[in-house]
């Protein structure tokens, strides 16, 4: 059973390649939880970003963007990068914004998740719409091979840098209908290439591997995990995922993984049913949130609340002045509080 006084910060002075210095212990796995350097567990409790491409055009890509973050009590940000930003401005550029954010966050004591913000079947090449004002048609369009280049880019880039703890490999893996099948034993597959290939470049970050169901369901991690090690889990357990009470079910879909692996609950939240951001599957309650924290809670499970921002839905903030939502000033309230 995972320790349940886990440590939410560590600082250390940490050496990178090139000589920069880093403020951040890197975290590594140890058996079902993530561990700092000195072998000590830590537990995230974190917020998503939108995509910095977004934040850039909004003119919020900026340090007091993550000291808003910092000081509501998170130890974390993810940060999500849509293909069609990576490829709209290119990996020079791209990296250069990421460089701020990751240096930003650094300072701040905030460790960093990049995530391959993709949707879809990434085994058949088929994704939805994904309609934004930014980039109408191909919002999670990409490929297996541009996927692998992403993450080889990645690790090359932030090998060492102890911010960057996780890479996300692919945001939610979806199936059925117009996205076709895709086996579990094909999915394994690829990701166990982009691992390989994060490695081959060096990377150092933790690689976390979504289940199917749009990130929900890790069952077949009962006969057949990931073959590598050093890794953790992802999940995005939103409300509507399973009716309540939602802790029997929970175990069985994804809680159950954390008795062998570190699991992160990389995207969760709410939002009312008449809020006019409100859609599929995220219509929820305080409910919802105070089952799913306590669940957490008791069994050491990371997690990154979607999304601070005022336009992204679930949105913890109505503007940028970074007046709480019904959704944040919950969350906000959660993450300041003393954890277990």
């Amino acid at each position: 059973m995972m320790m349940r006084n886990a440590v939410l910060g560590l600082v250390c002075a940490v050496l990178l390649p090139g000589g920069a210095l880093a403020g951040l212990s890197r975290v590594s796995v140890k058996g079902n939880q993530f561990v700092t350097a000195d072998g000590r567990p830590i537990v995230f409790r974190g917020l998503d970003t939108s995509d910095p491409d977004k934040l850039e055009r909004n003119g919020e890509w900026n340090r007091e963007y993550l000291a808003a973050a910092k000081s509501w009590g998170a130890n974390l940000v993810r940060f999500p990068v849509h293909p069609a930003a990576w490829r709209l401005h290119g990996k020079a550029k791209y990296l250069k914004m990421l460089d701020q954010g990751v240096a930003w966050s650094g300072e701040l004591g905030l460790y960093v998740i990049i995530d391959w913000h993709s949707m879809g079947n990434l085994c058949a090449g088929l994704y939805p719409p994904g309609y934004s004002e930014l980039y109408p048609s191909a919002l999670y369009n990409t490929t297996e091979q541009e996927t692998l280049d992403f993450w080889g880019a990645m690790a090359r880039h932030y090998k060492g840098n102890t911010t960057v703890a996780f890479f996300e490999l692919f945001n939610e893996p979806a199936l059925g209908g117009n996205l076709g099948d895709c086996t579990w034993a094909q999915w394994k597959t690829t990701m166990e290439e982009v691992i390989r290939t994060i490695r081959a470049n060096g990377g150092t970050a933790v690689p976390l591997v979504a289940g199917f169901n749009y990130a929900y369901d890790l069952t077949p991690l009962t006969n057949a995990p990931i073959n590598a090690k050093g890794i953790g889990y992802v999940c995005h357990p939103y409300p509507m995922k399973c009716k309540p009470p939602y802790e029997e079910r929970w175990t069985k879909d994804w809680g159950f993984a954390a008795e062998k692996y570190p699991v992160f609950a990389s995207e969760v939240g709410f939002c009312a049913a008449d809020d006019k951001k409100a859609h599929i599957p995220v219509i929820g309650d305080e409910t919802y949130a105070d089952a799913f924290t306590a669940y957490c809670d008791k069994r050491g499970i990371s997690y990154s609340v979607w999304c601070f921002d005022p336009h992204w839905a679930p949105t913890l903030i109505e503007d940028w002045s970074f007046k709480p939502t019904r959704e944040g000033a919950y969350f906000k309230k959660v993450l300041q509080k003393a954890q277990p």
